[in-house]
């Protein structure tokens, strides 16, 4: 339990540094905080043991280091990025605390073995969010996005938990492998109930159907899958910059990453009724967040229907409900963790200093910007999955992954909404380079940090295009 116990000791240090009164300087604060979290996430490279812990409840291999690590340099990125924002803010360290303490409840659920493990990682990494969107005190439009958050992680949450103890009662355990074993054999539980006795109950019926159900809606509210997207735009919106990056690539990343353990391990046995809902869910994904996307002038707004999009493609590579699709899955979660956060960068270093957000506003940003220029346009080509760029190698193994079931259909259907989705992202980038605008946006120099953090997205977006052994190794780690 390494990277947990380290994240919550660096949290408690902070609580301290922020009831004693020795360091005034807010930049002092961020400094420390930024290196703190610095050390945390080099040493989630090594010294990554294997093994389980309170019978299983806790578990950890490879993959889920890799994948926690995934989380904590995107997490890294964010902090760096934050600096402009932060430092005139007073609640800066809450904002570190409260970041740390959602990651440390993804670490929980990442790691989690048993239903009780992931329900308490779930939610401590989603009631703190709300808390997050709200941070722009002095905005309605914030204290609207907190509302909306926590009014759908609720209703989600408590689908999700409905399914659950569904699942406890036809199973007789919250443990995955022994509820992927009742109901893959559907075998039966008896379960004793005062003054009746022994009561059979089935562990491979209509209500585990029903059950795994309602826990992928719960998913699917987490992961804004259409139709359970509705509160995505309007949160993006109203939250700060920041905050909105953390929710579109960490939170979503570490959704995804137990989500597929879920389909894979526990619901095995049910891949061809997963798989049609999944299909389902894609199509509508894929091209409801398209058609909106085209709709958009915020570009928080229109990052957010982009977001939408992007978990469409990496569903794509799930419903092949092989390694190589969960392998696409990750690979393609760390180009858009580089991608996304690139174009967030920009965002967020533009709406710090100018308060612009909406995408006129860029128009011949390019003439006193060119740096932020070149990150924000190789940023949204490689979410396009345009080559030489990262994002069209993660798009094409996932497409690839998916083109295993044979419904070339669903794989058509994705590759033409590709060619819809260079509208709006060229869009933004004819904006920024050939657009005329008489009062372009001033040079914003924004503070070294920022500028490091844009470097890290702009050379990881190339680095993992051109590393075919990073798609090989995550493979290998996932056999």
């Amino acid at each position: 339990m390494k990277p947990e116990l380290s994240l919550i000791f660096i949290i408690f240090i902070l609580l301290i540094l922020k009831v004693w009164d020795g360091i005034q300087s807010n930049k002092a604060m961020i400094n420390i905080a930024n290196a703190l979290f610095f050390i945390y996430m080099i040493s989630g490279f090594f010294l990554n043991g294997t093994g389980e812990l309170f019978s299983g409840m806790y578990h950890t291999n490879a993959i889920i280091a890799f994948e926690k690590n995934i989380l904590s340099v995107g997490a890294f990125i964010i902090f760096l990025q934050s600096y402009d924002w932060l430092e005139d803010n007073k609640n800066a360290l809450e904002f570190y605390v409260i970041i740390m303490c959602t990651l440390l409840g993804m670490e929980y659920m990442i790691s989690s073995g048993n239903f009780l493990m992931f329900y308490l990682g779930l939610e401590l990494s989603s009631i703190p969010l709300a808390t997050l969107a709200n941070f722009d005190l002095d905005k309605p439009k914030s204290s609207e996005a907190a509302g909306k958050l926590i009014i759908s992680s609720a209703f989600a949450s408590a689908i999700m938990l409905f399914g659950i103890s569904m699942l406890y009662g036809t199973t007789g355990t919250l443990n995955f492998n022994d509820m992927a074993m009742r109901i893959s054999s559907g075998t039966h539980y008896f379960a004793r109930v005062p003054g009746i006795g022994d009561v059979p109950s089935f562990g491979s019926n209509q209500l585990s159907l029903f059950a795994f159900i309602l826990i992928f809606a719960g998913f699917a509210f987490k992961l804004s899958i259409v139709p359970f997207h509705l509160w995505t735009a309007d949160v993006y919106e109203g939250a700060p910059v920041p905050v909105t990056s953390y929710l579109s690539v960490i939170s979503k990343g570490s959704v995804i990453f137990i989500f597929i353990t879920v389909l894979f391990t526990l619901f095995n046995n049910l891949a061809a009724t997963w798989y049609n809902i999944l299909y389902l869910c894609i199509m509508l994904t894929i091209i409801v967040g398209n058609l909106f996307a085209l709709r958009q002038n915020n570009i928080k707004r229109f990052l957010a229907f982009s977001s939408i999009t992007q978990m469409g493609y990496i569903l794509l590579g799930v419903s092949s409900g092989t390694s190589i699709g969960a392998s696409a899955a990750v690979f393609f979660l760390i180009v858009y963790t580089f991608s996304n956060l690139g174009a967030f960068g920009v965002v967020s270093l533009v709406a710090a200093t100018t308060g612009k957000e909406e995408i006129s506003d860029y128009r011949g940003f390019y003439v006193n910007n060119k740096f932020a220029g070149w990150v924000l346009a190789i940023s949204l080509f490689s979410l396009a999955g345009i080559p030489p760029t990262a994002g069209f190698f993660g798009k094409m193994f996932l497409v690839t992954a998916g083109a295993a079931k044979g419904n070339y259909v669903l794989i058509s259907l994705a590759a033409l909404n590709m060619v819809v989705s260079l509208y709006y992202y060229l869009k933004v980038v004819k904006a920024v380079f050939i657009d005329k605008n008489d009062t372009p946006l001033p040079k914003i120099m924004g503070s070294l940090s920022s500028r490091v953090a844009m470097a890290i997205c702009l050379l990881g977006i190339i680095a993992t295009g051109f590393s075919g052994g990073l798609f090989e190794y995550i493979n290998t780690i996932i056999k």
